[in-house]
């Protein structure tokens, strides 16, 4: 059985850092890419990171280049996001699954469409 579990998240001011955490079991990281999705409020889920299984390549979306770095600990099984300058936009509800394979090709999306995990919030106020 898949299964998620995110922390890291808080309350940061803008220009702060952060690292989100996501220990998965069901799978190995050798096997699935991964991917760091984020829910704005009011918005739908948004694929911010990703990493492949393959080759190591790397997504990222356009407002977090430069800021965020997706990495993995595979003796954890554990997904980090290193969140740096954070913005204000950078706020909402982040979570992590397995993601298409197509990273190297740019594209940063769920492999399956399951009901997400509990995620962990991210704010970011002065």
């Amino acid at each position: 059985q898949l299964q998620f579990v995110e922390s890291g998240g808080g309350l940061v001011q803008p220009g702060g850092s952060l690292r989100l955490s996501c220990v998965a079991s069901g799978f190995t990281l050798d096997s699935y890419a991964v991917g760091w999705f984020r829910q704005a409020p009011g918005k739908e889920h948004e694929g911010v990171s990703c990493l492949s299984a393959s080759d190591g390549s790397t997504y990222y979306a356009d407002s977090v280049k430069g800021r965020f770095t997706i990495s993995r600990d595979k003796a954890k099984n554990t997904i980090f996001l290193q969140i740096n300058s954070v913005k204000p936009e950078d706020t909402g509800v982040y979570h992590c699954a397995q993601a298409s394979p197509r990273v190297h090709r740019g594209v940063c999306a769920p492999l399956f469409s399951a009901p997400w995990g509990q995620g962990t919030q991210v704010t970011i106020s002065s």
